[in-house]
């Protein structure tokens, strides 16, 4: 298969974060976006007179906030510039990188502005998701968020005693990977002697799913500048990290009957399929230095470690028992601390890909992982099985 190919290069040159936190009651919406893409702005050396253009998007109605790009525009220097606005669930901070390395490579703009946000704190995330759903067709949905489908799928395939382990030392993992990063939002302090404590009395919320295998609701904001090819030659104030790739899978239309006579192939899966074979990448497992997984709850990460790296029978397993996704493993996964840790739903993806793009810097701080990172691999995914993936690379010569 031919190789994917673009019109022109496209490279991250800025980040910006903002903290991420449970309640931001010092900060309004236009005020907490603006941190964001000062401290991106900041990072790449660069003015709001540098931007083209800017892409924003979030979980729109989560904050009951129609619109919110309008009430933005000061805050994110989109006043007087081209602006595009994205929502697509909870994919939507990937989708804005996607769609931002796509108005580069295809040289309608030279430098563009991505932007997701969401402050939770000012709606009603569970009752916008259980409302979005059909109460008849869609009736397996009405838990929102919360199901525990895989972690039954899991059990039954591999027995409860080693899942529900594997479950919660990722769980664990994951609070470890947290505490090394000072804007995650839930930084416990977790010890996996605490394991059996934690599977016996964490509040049941269905099924085996437990509260503190889950994901929380986050405030926060996520900023990145990208340009092009031509753009980066004439200097950046920190190394440039490359988008070589992505692709998008989704299976909204049949969502219904999903649990029907056949369950179909994994959006993860065929979304890695498609990339890999694209980028003739064919051990992904060997191939990339870094994973920055959208793992909403550890049931589902252990599920999807196997999907997203074309692993068969129990082999994620046996990589996660021997800590192969530790900082110091083979392929550490989330050093940032992942969804689990931090969930402001419309910057959630865009934080993968950025906490990737840092990791290639070396410019992570306490959770940069020691080895050198050439090769990353970041993920989102929305509620209506909607799949993002893309490639990140230190040196564009792929």
């Amino acid at each position: 298969m031919q190789k994917h190919r673009k019109n022109r290069n496209v490279a991250i040159i800025g980040i910006g974060q903002t903290a991420l936190s449970s309640h931001k009651e010092d900060q309004n919406q236009v005020e907490m976006v603006a941190e964001a893409v000062r401290n991106a702005l900041e990072d790449a050396g660069k003015t709001i007179d540098d931007i083209d253009c800017v892409v924003h998007g979030n979980m729109e109605l989560f904050e009951m906030q129609f619109q919110p790009d309008m009430w933005h525009a000061l805050g994110c220097g989109s006043y007087g510039k081209e602006e595009y606005r994205i929502t697509t669930g909870g994919t939507v901070g990937a989708t804005l990188v996607c769609a931002s390395d796509n108005l580069v490579a295809s040289g309608l703009y030279d430098t563009v502005l991505c932007i997701g946000f969401e402050k939770l704190q000012e709606g009603n995330t569970t009752g916008g998701i259980t409302n979005m759903a059909d109460p008849l067709w869609f009736r397996n949905l009405q838990t929102g968020a919360l199901t525990s489908t895989t972690a039954m799928e899991l059990i039954q395939k591999f027995g409860k005693e080693r899942v529900l382990r594997a479950a919660m030392k990722y769980r664990i993992m994951m609070d470890k990977h947290a505490m090394l990063n000072p804007r995650a939002h839930r930084r416990l302090g977790l010890e996996y002697d605490q394991m059996e404590t934690l599977m016996e009395t964490s509040p049941q919320l269905v099924g085996e799913l437990r509260l503190i295998h889950m994901c929380s609701q986050s405030d926060g904001a996520c900023a990145m500048i990208l340009t092009s090819e031509d753009r980066v030659r004439e200097g950046t104030a920190k190394p440039p990290v490359w988008i070589r790739d992505h692709e998008t899978s989704h299976r909204e239309e049949n969502m219904s009957n999903l649990y029907g006579a056949r369950k179909p192939k994994s959006t993860h899966r065929d979304c890695a399929e498609r990339l890999f074979a694209r980028n003739g990448i064919t051990d992904p497992l060997g191939y990339f230095d870094v994973f920055e997984m959208y793992d909403p709850s550890a049931f589902w990460a252990v599920d999807w470690l196997g999907e997203f790296l074309l692993l068969e029978g129990d082999e994620h397993l046996r990589l996660l028992e021997a800590g192969e996704f530790d900082l110091d493993g083979k392929l550490p996964v989330n050093p940032s601390g992942g969804v689990i840790a931090s969930n402001p739903i419309g910057a959630t993806a865009m934080l993968r890909i950025a906490e990737a793009a840092l990791q290639i810097r070396g410019d992570a701080g306490g959770h940069q992982i020691k080895k050198e990172v050439r090769h990353a691999l970041a993920s989102g995914f929305g509620g209506s099985l909607w799949t993002v993936l893309m490639i990140l690379e230190k040196e564009p010569n792929w």
